[in-house]
């Protein structure tokens, strides 16, 4: 049984549980970054006039003890921590004065975070009556994961204002719910650990076009907001989850759903029997597999989206292809029935597609030739429409010689999660422009070679709990994008702060096809003094996606048991850098990790 304690705790305590990682959030059941600059700046209004502000509930962490999660008020501590290191100003346009606050300067010198700027300050008086602001906190102890799942669900019913689709992720924690989190954190480019502290919570939040907070995730660049299914608005409050998990109930049932709030919520509601059904259904039909055919299926969306004009740097907007004249409206039920339809042509047919640019002709103008309206949401309308996609498409396609590279590979939505992701993680991914030197001769450089093997052997001397991602085709500098661009007439694809510049350009110039180029990379691998297991655990998990006719090559490295060496050196990860530990405390560091 749950113990609860309430206290009253200054901001100024708060703010030292946040700078010391204390506060936790799990992703499992609290929705991203929400708040406009508006009720930002109300907060701090209200705290200023020593008006009072609604309680936090936090319960502490039973596998970590004075570390506690975050049950109620996340976006009110979100809003004062980050007001204080300065990300936005007050209603009279005043920012934080961390010259009265040394705690948070401190942290400002050491560079966990960038001051801004302003002509106006907060006075001492001011910024003292904000660090001595009396919260009212609240604390379980002893509580269970279900007793904080339920009291979060509770809450969660007292007029917040959660869209439905994170109600119902928030109100129950299955296999389905868990499926449908995981795609759409893959397909939003926000993947991360399923708890993390609060000051990481701007890495996993979106900003939208016209309300820019400084979050990672930008809502135009994400595919439900770039192609025009979802507006930016719809993205933040969930509605590419809901899309999904209609989708996956289409599919993981065996039968299409009618598309409405009901059939979701019925479907989320726990011990129900249409619950129960998709829960037996998803245990035959596999997690992971759905995950990774729905994933690959919309990278052959995409593929369509580019054959219009393989110059562009990004493809063609899907909303531009299927609506004959312009329009900026959304169209979630449309995708559905096409995503559907791919679906079952590749996977249950088992096909692949020959004329990528005859589906972008064939599926020209669609919305205007499937049904419409209100009955359009019925299952059996549904179905018409699929067929009908399916008619449109199908000659398109033949039978797969072999089969499609679907499983165990790297989608391009999980390639674009990842580069978006190593802004945060940094130690655990490592980018390089390929094996070829940026000088005009063009040749492999052994020195980049021996990089990458050093660069494998620092990865995986993280730890034993963490994976690792070495890419090969793109540009860890701007100064080597402009090289790229120059010498081999490539365009990189933007995607975050990463440039995309491929290694097809290198097949190219070596005269070989990718696949030799692939084996090129392999064969160094096999070749290099590095560890066993790391070596065969490496060479198991390298693959190759062609990423919009440039090519990249994902290279994982498996989290190991032992310490690994690179000719008999060891190696690890500073920030984003890979060096040699040769001193005794260097060396005795990395071996605590395991």
């Amino acid at each position: 049984m749950a113990e609860l304690t309430s206290q009253p705790t200054t901001i100024q305590s708060l703010y030292a549980m946040y700078s010391d990682n204390l506060l936790y959030v799990n992703r499992r059941y609290q929705r991203k970054l929400v708040w406009t600059l508006e009720e930002k700046q109300k907060l701090i209004e209200s705290i200023l006039k020593k008006y009072p502000i609604p309680a936090i509930l936090i319960a502490e962490r039973e596998e970590s003890p004075g570390t506690y999660e975050i049950i109620d008020g996340l976006q009110r501590l979100h809003a004062i921590m980050s007001f204080i290191e300065t990300s936005f100003s007050d209603t009279r346009g005043s920012m934080f004065s961390l010259e009265h606050f040394p705690s948070a300067k401190r942290r400002a010198d050491e560079g966990a975070f960038t001051p801004n700027e302003s002509e106006i300050y907060l006075t001492q008086r001011e910024v003292g009556t904000i660090l001595d602001y009396p919260f009212a906190m609240s604390v379980m102890r002893g509580a269970t994961e279900d007793e904080i799942n339920d009291v979060f669900g509770r809450i969660n019913t007292y007029g917040h204002r959660l869209s439905d689709q994170e109600r119902r992720q928030a109100g129950i924690q299955n296999s389905f719910s868990e499926l449908v989190r995981s795609i759409a954190c893959t397909l939003r480019g926000d993947e991360s650990h399923e708890i993390l502290p609060l000051n990481l919570m701007p890495s996993i939040s979106i900003d939208l076009p016209k309300t820019k907070h400084g979050y990672l995730v930008q809502a135009d660049e994400v595919f439900w907001v770039e192609h025009g299914i979802l507006r930016s608005t719809e993205l933040r409050d969930s509605i590419d989850e809901q899309c999904i998990a209609d989708i996956a109930a289409c599919i993981v049932g065996g039968q299409l759903i009618e598309r409405s709030k009901e059939a979701l919520d019925v479907i989320y509601t726990s011990d129900s029997p249409e619950s129960d059904r998709i829960l037996a259904a998803l245990e035959v039909y596999g997690a992971e597999r759905l995950s990774d055919e729905l994933k690959y299926c919309i990278a052959q969306i995409l593929e369509v989206c580019a054959s219009g004009n393989p110059e562009k740097p990004k493809p063609e907007k899907l909303r531009n292809i299927i609506f004959k004249t312009k329009s900026t409206n959304p169209f979630p039920a449309a995708f559905a029935v096409v995503l559907i339809a791919f679906h079952e042509i590749i996977v249950k047919d088992n096909m692949i597609i020959t004329d990528y640019n005859g589906i972008r002709e064939a599926i020209f103008d669609l919305t205007e030739r499937i049904g419409k309206g209100q009955g359009a949401t019925s299952a059996a309308q549904r179905r018409k429409n699929i067929n009908s996609v399916k008619g449109l498409i199908s000659e398109f396609f033949t039978p797969a010689q072999p089969a499609p590279p679907i499983y165990g590979n790297h989608a391009i939505a999980d390639i674009d999660s990842l580069l978006r992701r190593s802004e945060v993680e940094q130690s655990d991914f490592e980018f390089k422009q390929g094996i070829l030197s940026l000088s005009p001769d063009r040749k492999i450089d052994p020195g980049i070679l021996q990089k990458i093997h050093e660069t494998l052997c620092a990865i995986a001397n993280n730890g034993p709990q963490r994976t690792g991602k070495l890419i090969i085709g793109v540009s860890d500098k701007p100064a080597d994008t402009e090289r790229v661009a120059r010498l081999d007439k490539v365009s990189a694809k933007k995607v975050g702060k990463r440039d995309v510049v491929g290694i097809n350009r290198e097949a190219r110039i070596l005269n070989i096809s990718t696949e030799d180029y692939f084996i090129k990379i392999k064969e160094s691998i096999k070749q290099a003094a590095l560890s066993e297991p790391l070596k065969t655990s490496v060479l198991s998990h390298i693959d190759y996606n062609p990423y919009f006719g440039l090519g990249i090559i994902v290279i994982t490295i498996p989290p190991q048991q032992d310490v690994s060496y690179y000719n008999e050196h060891l190696y690890w990860r500073t920030g984003d850098s890979t060096t040699e530990a040769k001193t005794a405390k260097e060396v005795a560091a990395v071996a605590k990790r395991f």
